[in-house]
């Protein structure tokens, strides 16, 4: 199903700040997600209901609540994209935002300067993107906002497909 914008456009804007998965909390956050998992007798997060993650010491509560959150809020950007909802989708990508800063915890100073540059140039949604801790904002602009400087304008393409050689 190709992806419709309807005149909306997405940008990446990149905060500066490299960010090394080997070196930053992102081993550390797939260890806790895993101790999680032990802890309620699960391989998949997946499997939980949200009340039962009140059974789960923080930090790891707070990890599993975005995993579950984020798995929510993809199938509802799923349905906003059928309907060609892209206001819902900004507000979904804004609270994924907010999530992976306030549960997740792998938000930097640049990055949320990222987001905020993003937002007062007329983003209605912004959202890092990657593994986290340094890295990219991706942006949703309504139609007749222009990218702020910088920034990479994603277009749709026409799906995978074979390369002439």
């Amino acid at each position: 199903m190709p992806l419709r914008l309807g005149g909306w456009r997405l940008v990446v804007l990149d905060s500066g700040e490299r960010h090394a998965h080997a070196s930053s909390g992102y081993n550390q956050r797939r260890a806790e997600c895993v101790q999680a998992c032990e802890l309620l007798g699960v391989s998949s997060l997946r499997e939980v209901d949200a009340e039962e993650l009140e059974r789960l010491p923080e930090p790891l509560r707070s990890r599993a609540e975005h995993v579950l959150g984020e798995n929510l809020r993809v199938r509802a950007a799923v349905q906003a994209l059928r309907a060609d909802d892209l206001p819902t989708v900004a507000r979904l990508l804004n609270a994924s935002h907010e999530s992976l800063r306030d549960r997740y915890e792998i938000s930097t100073p640049a990055v949320e300067a990222t987001v905020e540059l993003l937002v007062q140039a007329g983003a209605a949604g912004a959202r890092l993107i990657g593994g986290g801790f340094g890295g990219s904002v991706l942006g949703l602009l309504e139609p007749g906002v222009g990218p702020p400087p910088g920034s990479r304008e994603v277009r749709p393409g026409r799906g995978a497909h074979l390369l002439d050689a």
